[in-house]
């Protein structure tokens, strides 16, 4: 089985910090935010990848190379932002068997050991999450055995409650293809885009089945509110921790969950709950809670709640939030 990833977007909701950093490499509890589902690929078996690039590629395939030398990948520019299908259209040339299709705005809990166990009746799996917010979502319709019979988006009415989170599995990959070429020949649907979700219909409505599966967890990371949220969880069930070369003053608090790097140093300050200090990140006078603080960042005389700093920023004398990207420096004068 080989993996679809599309990464073209821009990440224009987690603007500063995707000026610089494609937003699948953003990261949250000390890690980004693609490296989540690509660890699990060994274990599944997958060792190739087609990656497909736009919006700082040089940056995804430089992180590729570096991170996952092993890993069979290919990089596929998407020039034009014409959707989810056109985006999965251009790793066709790669596709021979079976797929995973993986959107990763998202981090879940889900079993994806499914497809090595799944019934020969079945040509695919879409994974999916019950929610009450129905209407933000593209949701699945069901027949009794947990079929898809239809994908609709945000519908007004409450036809369905299991939102689509951008995870699938397609055994007939041909079926797939046929599909997506039959709706990159038709007409665009809302913002002028052709939409994954429409091939997946295309099969059902030719016979294929395609079984819903539940995810227990699914953790969003495409805005700062939801990346800092999933940071929180994260550091609650595994992540956290304290390293044991970082440096936490005797004049210094831990409040509840966190994860502090190696080479962290923290002196009269609370850090906490929820808080992430990646690699050598100085804090100093300081209260944190419910923030992100990047490789290398300073925080000094500060109150900081629900902020992102990145690496190698310094925020002094600040109280409140801040969304700070890399480099940047943000200093208030005590009359300030």
């Amino acid at each position: 089985m080989k993996a679809i990833i599309p990464l073209a977007g821009r990440g224009t909701r987690l603007r500063p910090h995707t000026l610089t950093t494609p937003k699948p490499l953003v990261r949250v509890a000390g890690k980004p935010v693609m490296s989540y589902i690509l660890d699990d690929f060994p274990v599944l078996g997958i060792d190739e990848v087609v990656f497909i690039i736009g919006y700082l590629g040089d940056e995804v395939k430089r992180y590729i190379a570096e991170s996952y030398p092993d890993l069979t990948s290919h990089f596929v520019v998407q020039e034009v932002q014409d959707g989810t299908a056109g985006a999965i259209k251009l790793a066709e040339p790669y596709v021979t068997d079976d797929i995973l299709i993986v959107f990763v705005d998202t981090l879940f809990d889900a079993d994806l050991t499914l497809p090595s166990k799944l019934d020969p009746k079945w040509s695919g799996v879409i994974w999916a999450k019950e929610v009450e917010d129905y209407q933000r979502f593209g949701v699945i319709v069901t027949d009794e055995d947990g079929g898809m019979t239809r994908i609709v988006e945000k519908p007004s009415e409450p036809i369905s409650k299991l939102a689509n989170i951008g995870l699938y599995y397609i055994r007939d990959s041909p079926l797939l293809f046929e599909g997506i070429n039959h709706v990159l020949n038709g007409e665009t649907g809302p913002g002028g885009e052709f939409y994954l979700t429409d091939a997946f219909q295309y099969m059902v409505d030719k016979g294929a089945r395609i079984r819903t599966a539940p995810v227990e967890g699914w953790y969003d990371c495409g805005k700062v509110e939801t990346v800092l949220e999933t940071n929180g969880h994260l550091v609650e069930t595994g992540r956290g921790g304290v390293a044991s070369d970082a440096r936490v003053e005797d004049d210094a608090q831990v409040d509840g969950a966190v994860r502090v790097e190696p080479g962290v140093r923290v002196s009269n300050s609370t850090v906490g709950p929820h808080v992430t200090l990646e690699r050598g990140a100085v804090v100093e006078g300081s209260t944190l809670r419910n923030c992100i603080v990047g490789a290398d960042a300073k925080i000094l005389r500060a109150q900081l709640q629900d902020s992102i700093v990145g690496s190698r920023a310094v925020v002094e004398g600040v109280q409140g939030r801040v969304n700070v990207g890399e480099y940047a420096e943000i200093v208030c004068s005590e009359e300030g």
